[in-house]
């Protein structure tokens, strides 16, 4: 075998080595996935699964109101971290140098979820274990998915199944109190998908190998996107004599309060010759204790605002697909009046915001969810 041909082999051999050697199982960060997920990385960029410890300041003022030794929040905000045990036990602090604390709800966990384990205070997301030496397997809903030499591709019935049930479904704290509800034992994540994740123009891949023409969009959309908001509540306003009904239809298949931080509440007005005749409330909208939909905690029969030690909580809410209707005794209405209802959210409701001297910021400043206006 002449000399250059073993010189060749070698190369080869070498290269073929080091690719083992990298393809080895670790932490693939957000940024990595942009080499060939540039579309996708933007909309999750912008997303609120890229927020958490680091760059969403409500969310850490709550965890470290509740205490700033241990981050038990980060089993479903730090999913990644390559200390988790650690972190939520108290025995080590977020680390802003690291990528799997400050990656957040990261790419790399969400596609290596194998499956959900169901659990009494909240579920379990089981990762899949990675074999040495080659490289992990990411996990989605594709048909025919491609694969790179980063990762291989694989389709998973749990993305259209239960995937979003490890983290969305429900948390009990220490005494059993729910402090978070999203999803019931029935809901599959394509209800999710459906609306948080929709079809939008254009592959998943820089190089579209498959010519596919939609992805899922990674922005997943919320209550901080100002027209996906207008689409969860239908509000219809009737009156007659010296009675307003409203009534309140939650579209969406999950309760219009899950998170305690909230609240939604409705601004009435009504207006005669461009002057105010009547009002639902006067300067707190908890005032209109039937339009102001917030949960609330005890602890031994206290008040508490922060929910992480309560042994008591209750919530106004309007359910999945629930509709309610709410009555308002008001002055005799005449054909040149007219009725404004706003229907606004809070992110850090007062008492919240207050607690965790986040009072006067535009987390408490009321966002525009729908408005309707009837002119007798």
């Amino acid at each position: 075998m002449k000399k250059t041909t073993l010189f060749w082999l070698f190369i080869s051999f070498f290269f073929v080595l080091l690719s083992s050697l990298q393809a080895k199982d670790k932490y693939k960060d957000n940024y990595s996935c942009s080499e060939c997920h540039e579309k996708i990385y933007e909309e999750y960029k912008s997303s609120y699964h890229s927020h958490g410890y680091f760059n969403d300041i409500l969310h850490r003022k709550i965890a470290d109101k509740v205490s700033v030794k241990k981050y038990d929040c980060a089993t479903c905000h730090m999913p990644m971290a390559n200390n988790l045990k650690d972190i939520v036990t108290g025995k080590a602090r977020p680390d802003k140098n690291n990528k799997t604390h400050t990656d957040a709800v990261s790419c790399y966990f969400c596609h290596t979820i194998a499956y959900v384990k169901k659990a009494h205070r909240f579920n379990i997301n089981v990762k899949a274990k990675q074999a040495e030496n080659y490289k992990p397997s990411l996990y989605g809903r594709l048909e025919n998915p491609d694969h790179n030499d980063k990762h291989s591709s694989v389709k998973n019935p749990i993305y259209a199944k239960k995937v979003c049930t490890g983290c969305h479904s429900h948390k009990l704290n220490e005494n059993n109190v729910t402090i978070f509800h999203a999803m019931n034992e029935k809901q599959n994540s394509e209800e999710c998908i459906k609306c948080h994740m929709p079809e939008v123009q254009g592959g998943a891949d820089k190089i579209n190998k498959r010519a596919r023409m939609h992805h899922a969009s990674h922005k997943f959309l919320g209550i901080h996107d100002a027209s996906f908001r207008k689409k969860g509540v239908d509000i219809n306003v009737t009156a007659e004599g010296d009675s307003v009904k409203i009534m309140m239809h939650n579209k969406m298949p999950h309760p219009l309060i899950i998170q305690s931080a909230r609240a939604k509440y409705l601004k009435i007005e009504i207006r005669r010759k461009n002057k105010i005749l009547w009002r639902n409330y006067q300067m707190d909208p908890r005032e209109d204790k039937q339009s102001y939909f917030a949960a609330s905690f005890t602890k031994e029969g206290k008040p508490i605002v922060i929910p992480y030690h309560a042994t008591a909580g209750k919530i106004h809410n309007l359910a999945a697909k629930e509709t309610k209707t709410l009555h308002y005794k008001t002055p005799l209405l005449k054909k040149e009046d007219t009725i404004m209802v706003n229907f606004y959210v809070q992110l850090a409701k007062k008492d919240c915001a207050q607690a965790v001297n986040l009072d006067g910021t535009d987390l408490m400043k009321p966002m525009l969810i729908k408005k309707v206006i009837l002119k007798l």
